[in-house]
């Protein structure tokens, strides 16, 4: 579980890098890279949904 939250914090922070390069410098290609990131970190959250029930049953 902490290998997981690791890699959205990894995912959170390549989002935060390029949707700031976006709004602030109108730059397209980050904008792209930023919805990738956010798209993965959609996954990682689901995964880590479901790691932390099974944790929480037992």
């Amino acid at each position: 579980m902490k290998e997981l939250v690791e890699k959205i914090n990894a995912q959170y922070e390549v989002f935060a890098e390029n949707a700031a390069a976006q709004v602030e410098k109108g730059n397209k290609a980050a904008g792209t890279r930023a919805r990738k990131a956010a798209l993965e970190l959609a996954k990682l959250m689901k995964d880590f949904r479901k790691v932390s029930v099974e944790e929480a049953k037992n």
